[in-house]
């Protein structure tokens, strides 16, 4: 087990937002986290990430307790490609791609990934002396995620990756997200768009107001006739 949350609980002031979330993620699977707005979606990845301190449960990596500063996390293998981007606008690509290796001390690997990733997304390759905040918004999620893939992580944690993508960008994602998840990468998916997640992801998990309400392999819970008509817009009678 790569990634175990147990009894997760965060707090925003008063707002309880998560509440005893329980979540495993196995090595070498995509597991999706689905849910309506507001419902801890991305809380739950920043609590993973750091970004948010925990008010109670325990998170593990491998069995230990993660770190719990963002740059710990990142070296342990734990990377997190955020909502919204949050590529650097005033540098280049290529230099928003170096950031994400920051950490990294293998030169020689550094080179190979930086290989990969301008394989896996060619548009990048095309405007690498191109300043960030002048790609399209499909281009800076590819940026994004490629910034993310820099760190060599062994746990991706994708928060919205489609979010404000046109539909065939957004197709044009998730088959990006299945590419890296065939080189190895295990991936936590948070995403609004249930249809789309639960097709790539093995396992699911369904928030809501902060608890976990159901949980099961991705194709199950895809004919839920329950997910259907709250989240992928089939009646069910």
């Amino acid at each position: 087990m790569m990634l175990q949350i147990k009894n997760l609980n965060v707090h925003y002031g008063g707002i309880h937002a998560l509440r005893g979330v329980d979540i495993e993620v196995e090595r070498g699977e995509i597991v999706t986290i689905i849910g309506s707005n507001g419902a801890g979606k991305s809380t739950l990845i920043n609590a993973i990430s750091g970004v948010v301190k925990a008010s109670g449960g325990t998170i593990l990596h491998d069995g230990k307790e993660l770190a719990k500063k963002p740059n710990l996390i990142v070296k342990e293998g734990i990377v997190q490609v955020p909502e919204g981007r949050l590529i650097f606008a005033n540098l280049t690509v290529a230099d928003n791609l170096a950031m994400g290796a920051y950490l990294r001390k293998d030169h020689d690997g550094i080179a190979k990934d930086l290989e990969k990733v301008y394989t896996l997304f060619p548009r990048l390759l095309e405007r690498k002396s191109q300043l960030a905040g002048t790609l399209s918004g499909g281009e800076q999620q590819m940026l994004a995620m490629g910034r993310g893939l820099m760190s060599d992580p062994e746990l991706l944690l994708l928060d919205e990756p489609s979010l404000g993508l046109a539909p065939l960008l957004v197709n044009t994602i998730f088959e990006i997200i299945e590419t890296i998840y065939k080189m190895g990468k295990t991936i936590l998916l948070v995403e609004q768009n249930a249809y789309k997640a639960l097709a790539v992801a093995n396992r699911a998990y369904v928030l809501e107001q902060g608890r976990v309400v159901m949980e099961g392999p991705a194709a199950q819970l895809a004919g839920d006739p329950t997910i259907q008509e709250a989240y992928l817009g089939k009646r069910t009678t």
